[in-house]
């Protein structure tokens, strides 16, 4: 799984002559928390509702309503944006960017290729990613097996699930604790499964359907 493949690229960016109001008219007006800055199609930096927050007077002001608004007009984007950026290559892989902006406490990375903004990778994008990886969006029985760390332990496991006819939709190990693997299967014929997997000598700690 790629970046390239999650990635938005349906992007609305902004100038550094940007006004603040300006940028922040258009993140209300597309409903976004970010807005990369581009300038000839390059990305040089990128500014976030926050960003907006602390460049703009507080409602404790002793401001007028017209100081206000002159203030405002006077305040460009590249008095507030971020110029220090992380961006991902759109032939990185997705737990690549998920690393990169757990790291650095970010919430998206531009995503640029030979120089050129072509898109943008968020945190929703990544959900999106594993709720696909993990087979959330199709139905049928989620099982958590208790699995000993020995080489072949999955295969065997996987050839009895084969033997009983029955699909495997999404697999995945996970290390937190001894070593618990979780399967996805399509539904049919579980009980069997089950059953089979379990005279087999292991310990499923955890059933669920999935509708």
């Amino acid at each position: 799984m790629f970046v390239k493949d999650f990635m938005s690229t349906n992007l609305v960016v902004t100038t550094e002559d940007t006004t603040i109001n300006e940028a922040g008219e258009q993140m209300r007006k597309n409903n976004l928390a970010r807005l990369p800055v581009v300038r000839d199609g390059k990305l040089v930096g990128i500014i976030t509702r926050e960003d907006l927050l602390k460049v703009t007077p507080s409602a404790a002001t002793t401001l007028s309503v017209w100081e206000l608004n002159y203030v405002l007009s006077k305040l460009v984007v590249k008095d507030a944006m971020a110029k220090q950026l992380f961006t991902i290559s759109p032939e990185a892989t997705l737990e690549e960017a998920a690393l990169l902006m757990r790291s650095n406490e970010v919430g998206a990375l531009p995503v640029v290729d030979n120089g050129q903004l072509i898109g943008i990778i968020t945190e929703s994008d990544i959900f999106d990613a594993f709720l696909d990886l993990m087979g959330l969006k199709q139905t049928g029985v989620r099982l958590t097996v208790d699995l000993e760390d020995r080489i072949g332990a999955i295969a065997d496991l996987t050839d009895i699930i084969k033997s009983k006819g029955v699909n495997i939709i999404s697999l995945a190990l996970f290390h937190h604790k001894s070593g618990e693997l979780v399967l996805r299967l399509d539904g049919q014929n579980t009980a069997e499964v089950i059953r089979a997997i379990e005279e087999n000598g292991y310990r499923i700690v955890h059933k669920a359907t999935w509708d």
